[in-house]
Parts: structure tokens; sequence; C-alpha cells
């Protein structure tokens, strides 16, 4: 059902049409219990969230789970709309310290988050949630406050980065970064992993939408196998790091 959902909509809307249909992964385990994951077109990313003694009825589970969130997606209230925006962003006022006047100043952060919600008007939220997982990941990567230094607004960063996707290429510079860190802070890289790894568990219990915590998870995996697997290549000089970095950056 969620195969025919998905290759229905692409035919009819167009609906991510670079992307691929609906992908399942199994983590490899010895015994029950079994996790499986599956990513939509666009990135969207869920897993099963029940006990499941096979890894049949564990696909299952994740399937059902992402079907569910791909029909309740199709509401009119899960697409931008002016009055989404104008609800969303009062939410973010509550919740923080800000005022509605910051909705019209792009260098807050409430302002930054108005101008990307009205920049991807007419989207529903699973198209607006692969955006949102690259801010959050620059933020958590250290990313964004290394723009902010270098004097980039967050307009300029926010229409940068919405022109691309989260690919190998962004997770390997991330992935380069935090290989720096390592070298700055011996063991971070491992103490940030099982943090990733407890917080992908937890979130897939509760049923919600993985794709930030497991792209954290792939970005630190990446890190280590690179730092491990030849300690002589990921080893260059600080000066070639950042270059390195600053490219991705730019």
């Amino acid at each position: 059902m969620l195969q025919e959902f998905w290759e229905s909509k692409q035919q009819q809307r167009a609906a991510f049409p670079s992307e691929g249909v609906v992908v399942y992964e199994s983590l490899p385990s010895p015994g029950p219990p079994f996790v499986s994951y599956v990513t939509l077109p666009g990135g969207s990313c869920f897993g099963n969230f029940q006990c499941c003694l096979s890894r049949a009825e564990a696909r299952r589970d994740a399937a059902k789970v992402a079907l569910i969130n791909s029909l309740f997606n199709e509401l009119p209230s899960r697409r931008i709309t002016k009055e989404f925006i104008m609800e969303s962003v009062q939410e973010a006022v509550a919740s923080t310290s800000g005022t509605l006047d910051d909705a019209d100043d792009p260098s807050t952060s409430i302002g930054a988050y108005h101008y990307m919600l009205e920049s991807n008007m007419g989207k529903t939220m699973l198209e607006f949630q692969e955006l949102m997982t690259i801010f959050q990941l620059l933020h958590w990567n250290g990313s964004l406050k290394a723009l902010r230094e270098t004097k980039c607004s967050r307009q300029e960063v926010i229409s940068y980065y919405s022109q691309y996707s989260l690919d190998e290429k962004m997770r390997s510079h991330m992935a380069l970064d935090w290989i720096m860190k390592e070298r700055e802070l011996p063991g971070v890289l491992s103490q940030e992993l099982r943090m990733a790894l407890r917080e992908l568990e937890e979130a897939r219990k509760a049923g919600q939408e993985l794709r930030f915590y497991k792209e954290k998870k792939e970005i630190l995996s990446l890190a280590l196998t690179q730092i491990y697997s030849d300690p002589d290549t990921s080893s260059p000089s600080d000066d070639q790091l950042s270059l390195t970095a600053l490219c991705g950056y730019h």
C-alpha cells in the first residue's frame, strides 16, 4: 500500500521527481527484536515502533507508520499556507523569548524561520522536512555558528542551502568537521555517537520522523570509519582541514 501510494503520487503530481520511490533498511541483528527503517521520496524516514520478532514484521510495522504519516501529510492542514505560517510563527514566539516583530527581521531566529516558511509556500510538511533537517544538522554540527562568524546573514545561508539536498558530499563535509573535533577533543565522536543512537531509538519507539537522528548517526559513523580505517589520510594538517571545510561551506 505504501509503495502504491507513492507511485501514484509521483505519476499524478510529479512529487519529488528526482528521488526514488520507497527504500527499506533492516538493521543486522542475530535475533529479535528486529528494527527496520523506511525512507520516503524526499528523505523523510520512519521506523517500526513495536517490538518485532521477525524482519518481515519489522518491515511491515515501519511501512505502516510511514503510510499513516504519508496520508496525514495530504491533509490541507499539513500544507504551508499564509494561515499555517502565521500560526507557526505565533507558536514559535510563544516557545521562545522572541516577539512577533522579530518575524520581519531575518537576522533573528524567528525571522529566519518565518523566511524559510514563506520560501516554501505551498509545499507539504514532508517536502519542507528535508530543508529543516539540513538546518538542524548544520546547527548541531556547528556549521551555522561558523557561517555567522564569516558575517553571512541567516537569509543568505537559507537561500544558499535551499538549493541543495542532503547528499553524500554534504555528509562527508560534516564528517570532516567531526574528525577535526575528535582531534581537538579525543573521545567526543564516540560520546556523540552513543547519544545519537539513544536519540534515534527513543524517537523510533515514539513513532516520530527519524531523518535528523539517523543522519547524525550516519555522519558520526562515517567520521569514525575514516579515522580508524586509514589514520594516515585522516590526519592532514590543520590548514588543509580548515580549507576543505570552508570549501564545503562556500
